[in-house]
């Protein structure tokens, strides 16, 4: 290479996706952290959607990733209330990733949440939207 050949010294990848270190040292949140995140700040009472979790990280397109998220979610400590996340529609998709196919609609009858034929009633009255409710 010529002396008077400059060289250009690219990142590997863009300035905005790279791993960030926090000062506990914990590299950045993953996808999945983030989504469970959201969930946590589910009001007791109220409901959110998959869609509307992507939309509040910024990947609106993400709604299927946020179900995978909430499929795993029993495993994750502090509890993620999964229940609370149901389809665009107010319909208790995610029901059968719960211990019994029971099981999230009794959590949010617990919690004062009406449920007819695995739908929500009062789906847009209870609808926690995380994008102007919450921080993110």
């Amino acid at each position: 290479m010529s002396a008077n050949k400059k060289t250009s010294h690219k990142p590997a990848l863009p300035a905005g996706r790279l791993k960030s270190v926090k000062p506990s040292g914990k590299k950045e949140e993953s996808f999945f952290e983030l989504v469970h995140e959201v969930a946590r700040q589910i009001p007791k009472g109220r409901v959110t959607s998959y869609g509307a979790i992507a939309a509040a990280l910024g990947t609106k397109l993400s709604a299927r990733m946020v179900g995978w998220a909430m499929n795993g979610a029993h495993r994750v400590k502090p509890k993620v209330p999964a229940h609370r996340v149901v389809n665009r529609n107010g319909m208790l998709t995610g029901k059968f990733h719960f211990a019994t196919p029971t099981q999230m609609e009794n959590l949010l009858k617990k919690e004062g949440i009406k449920v007819k034929d695995d739908k929500i009633v009062d789906f847009e009255k209870l609808f926690w939207n995380p994008a102007e409710e919450s921080g993110f």
